[in-house]
Formats: C-alpha cells, structure tokens, sequence
C-alpha cells in the first residue's frame, strides 16, 4: 500500500506538471472515495492548491455526511465550501414535462458537477474525479454527473483496494465503515442496487466467483452502461 501511495502522488504530479495546472478541486460527500482523493491530492499537489465543495441535499444527504465531509476537510486544513444544492434542484420541479425517479435523482449528480466545473474555471484549477474501478467498470455513475471530471484519480482501484489504501493512510474509521451510498435519496444503498457486494461484484470481474445470478447482472450493468466510457458518437452522412 505505501509503494501504491507513493505511485498514485507520483503520478498525479506528473499530470498536473503536463497539464499546465496547479490546483484542484474534488467534490467530498464524506464518503470513503472523495475522503481518500482529497488526502491524495494533498499529498501530491499541497493543501494550499486542493480545494473541496461539499453538496448536500438538506433533507436527503445524511447529516453524518456533511459533518464528516467538514471534519476531514479541516484537518486536511484544505479551503471547503458548504453548497447545499436544495434551490437547483428547486429549479427543476418543471411545470411543462413530469419527473420520474432517474430524472430527479440524476439531476442532483448533475448540478454537483456544474458547480464543480464552475469553481474550477473560476480557480484555474482542475476537477477531480472520486469514481473507483469497479464503479467506472459496471457504468455505476451519472453520465455528466459524477462521471464528469478532468481525471479520476481512483479509477485504477477497485473498491477493496480503496479500502486498503484508505486504512494504510489512517482515515477516520468511522468512515472507512460506512455502508458505500452515492447518498441521492434517502436510505440508497450502492449494493442494494448493484445486486452484490462490492467484494462479490469483484470476485465475478476476475473470474473468481460462482454466483450465475451476479454474474449477469454485472455483464447486464457492463453492457448497458458501455456507453457512459466513450465519447458521444458521430453521425456520418
């Protein structure tokens, strides 16, 4: 774990030297995925170039969260803002065509990535991406939402692995323990939605598990969502 430590701040400096950039900026619902990625910014990049916009929803984000998300980011001693997203949301509650539960809980993801890139062209800084492997491989993110950023610096981790690095570096436990929520409705669950746990869900990638059942509701979640990881495709005349 120290030497993919080391390897994850290496990088990350590098593609920042490449880039032009000095500074980032990572959305912390005070889960385990931004939690981590905000550490390891400041690890590559300073405290003083890592800056954290913390996105409730007041009567659906856990209060938990939000405190937990304010409590790290002031010991990373990083520059936080506390947007809740209430009146966005507000906005779309449109007259002229009717919600369904994707559209509205979409739409949360959404407006979390427009303030993300907001402060970011604001700060000449870049956003930072919380998505792990094993959710970037089952398509389980918001196509422009959570799934919009300039790089995720995560996504070359499975979910176990965000663990382990998680433990090695020492955060909270009580975060490390939380039950894995994208926290866009009251009581979501990730595993309750994906079918499996994530350990589960990792054993049917690599070819390890037994479970039939999973096994396709992975390949149906890969198949379905193939189109969230490539560009929008060109029509040709």
């Amino acid at each position: 774990m120290e030497q993919l430590h080391k390897s994850l701040v290496g990088e990350t400096r590098k593609f920042f030297r490449k880039s032009g950039f000095k500074k980032a900026v990572v959305g912390v619902s005070g889960g385990i995925d931004s939690v981590l990625c905000a550490r390891l910014l400041v690890d590559a990049l300073g405290k003083e170039n890592v800056a954290a916009l913390i996105m409730p929803e007041r009567g659906v984000s856990l209060k938990d969260n939000i405190d937990d998300a304010v409590s790290y980011c002031k010991k990373l001693r990083i520059k936080y803002f506390l947007v809740p997203v209430n009146e966005f949301v507000k906005e779309f509650d449109n007259p002229k065509w009717k919600q369904n539960n994707i559209s509205k809980i979409n739409v949360r993801s959404r407006i979390r990535a427009v303030l993300l890139y907001n402060y970011a062209n604001a700060n000449n800084a870049l956003v930072c991406g919380t998505s792990n492997k094993t959710e970037l491989l089952l398509g389980y993110f918001t196509k422009y939402g959570d799934g919009a950023c300039d790089f995720e610096l995560i996504g070359s981790l499975h979910k176990s692995e965000v663990y382990l690095l998680s433990e090695h570096l020492g955060l909270p436990q009580k975060i490390i323990d939380k039950i894995p929520s994208a926290d866009l409705y009251p009581g979501q669950e990730d595993e309750n939605e994906l079918g499996g746990s994530y350990e589960e869900i990792e054993m049917v990638l690599n070819g390890s598990s037994k479970n039939k059942k999973l096994a396709l509701r992975v390949k149906e979640l890969m198949e379905k969502n193939r189109h969230k990881l490539c560009m929008p495709p060109t029509i040709q005349p």
